[in-house]
């Protein structure tokens, strides 16, 4: 359906240097991260991509293909007045020839993130990093696209595959059975003080009835004395209800040469205050910090050797499923 969305969205889809992917895991949990798409204009798929090294991105969309892409950061884009747009969609996982992938990505990244690929380190030396190099593709086939453009007060314009659902006001997707609310102590990290301060506004990610991940950037604030995370405006058509979210900031120069990023996990609870996060786990992503490649890999050191571990034990994985007999 992309190819019949109007040419501003195409543009979004096209021009952005990151969405918030969304997948489902085994509990029911959301889990949204920062990535790059790859998007032409007509082309049936939104693309993704991440390092064998850190699959869950992948693995996840493998065990539950219904995902989501919320484009809510024009930083770099270079479009003014971008309306956020939230893509529902399938995924496709490929991971069938990972050379092939890795050479698709490095002309893909050079292409959309010069800069940012100019700080890679040269071809011989990628080897020794292939939990990075050697690449899964997710590519996301729409299934139904919200827009808002003017604000989060207004209702979306929505955009469906299943016209004649629409239409009729019957929607065929039945619902699925939505995992409650943890419950619990919340956890607490200095990183999320960052809320309201350093990101006043996040992507929250929740479950639908309908089983797709829906995601929505809102203005939200850490409450320290209670240890929780408000959120401070309700989103109309927000599907809103008790249950396991996300709650994602990230943050990034305009040509990429440096990225923040990380996401708490946890209940979303309403009080008599409001809607709000209860924090269970605060996770920090791959982070390319201001400086040079010495500087990411300082500070990624422990990230990365868990990533080289996990990376041997797939690349393993697929040795073996490959063997004949």
């Amino acid at each position: 359906m992309t190819g019949t969305l109007p040419a501003d969205i195409q543009a979004v889809f096209d021009q952005f240097i990151t969405t918030e992917y969304t997948t489902v895991d085994g509990r029911g949990q959301p889990i949204t991260w920062p990535v790059t798409p790859y998007y032409r204009p007509g082309d049936p798929c939104i693309s993704l991509t991440t390092g064998i090294g850190y699959p869950k991105k992948a693995n996840d969309a493998r065990a539950n293909e219904r995902v989501s892409l919320l484009f809510s950061d024009p930083t770099g884009s270079g479009i003014d007045g971008a309306p956020m747009v939230l893509v529902q969609g399938i995924a496709d996982v490929d991971d069938r020839d990972l050379d092939a992938n890795a050479n698709r990505y490095e002309v893909e990244a050079a292409e959309k993130l010069p800069a940012a690929a100019a700080k890679l380190p040269p071809k011989p030396l990628r080897k020794m990093a292939a939990f990075y190099f050697a690449r899964i593709y997710v590519h996301v086939r729409p299934e139904r696209v919200f827009v808002w453009r003017g604000g989060l007060d207004g209702e979306p314009e929505i955009f469906d595959s299943h016209l004649e659902e629409v239409r009729s006001g019957h929607d065929e997707e039945p619902d699925v059975d939505l995992a409650a609310p943890e419950g619990g102590a919340p956890v607490w990290d200095e990183r999320i003080e960052q809320f309201g301060d350093l990101y006043p506004s996040a992507t929250l990610a929740l479950v639908s009835p309908d089983g797709f991940p829906f995601c929505v950037r809102v203005p939200v604030a850490a409450d320290g004395a209670s240890q929780r995370i408000r959120i401070l405006a309700e989103p109309a058509e927000v599907p809103l209800q008790p249950g396991l979210a996300c709650v994602a900031g990230h943050h990034h120069e305009e040509d990429f040469t440096w990225q923040r990023n990380f996401h708490v996990r946890g209940d979303l609870v309403e009080d008599d205050r409001g809607w709000f996060l209860m924090p269970h786990k605060m996770v920090g992503g791959f982070e390319i910090p201001p400086g040079g490649p010495l500087t990411v890999v300082r500070e990624n050191a422990k990230k990365m050797r868990r990533f080289r571990k996990i990376a041997k034990q797939e690349l393993k994985r697929r040795e073996q499923r490959m063997r004949p007999g």
